[in-house]
C-alpha cells in the first residue's frame, strides 16, 4: 500500500463534518437575505420620491376640481334666478349624469399622513 490508499482508508472510516455545508448554507441564507432587504429599501425609497413628485399634481386637481364644483354651483344659481342658457347647461349636465349639489361643502384637505 502506498501512502495516498491508507490516508483514504482512514478518511473513509471517519465520518464527514456537516460544519461546511451547513456554514455554507447559512451564508447564503444571509447573503440572500441581505439582498432582498436591500432590494426593499430601494423600492421603497422609489415609492416615496414618486409619492413627494406627485403631489404638486394632486394640488393642481385638487384645486381644478374645487373651481368647477364652484361654477358648477354658479351656474345653478343663475339657472334658478331665470337665465336660459344656465338652465339649458344645468338640464344638459343632468342628462349626462352630473349632478350639482349647491349644499356641499368645498372638499376639504386631505389630512397629511404621517412619514416613515
Amino acid at each position: 500500500m502506498n501512502m495516498a490508499d491508507d490516508q483514504l482508508s482512514v478518511r473513509a472510516g471517519e465520518r464527514a463534518s456537516p460544519f461546511i455545508p451547513i456554514l455554507i448554507l447559512a451564508l447564503s441564507f444571509v447573503g440572500w437575505a441581505g439582498f432582498q432587504t436591500a432590494q426593499l429599501v430601494l423600492e421603497k425609497d422609489n415609492l416615496a420620491a414618486l409619492r413627494v413628485g406627485q403631489d404638486k399634481q394632486v394640488e393642481d386637481s385638487k384645486r381644478l376640481r374645487d373651481g368647477l364644483d364652484n361654477l358648477a354651483k354658479a351656474t345653478l344659481a343663475l339657472s334658478n334666478r331665470g337665465n336660459a342658457n344656465a338652465r339649458l347647461i344645468v338640464d344638459e349636465l343632468r342628462r349626462r349624469g352630473v349632478t350639482i349639489n349647491p349644499d356641499a361643502p368645498p372638499a376639504a384637505p386631505a389630512a397629511a399622513e404621517p412619514k416613515k
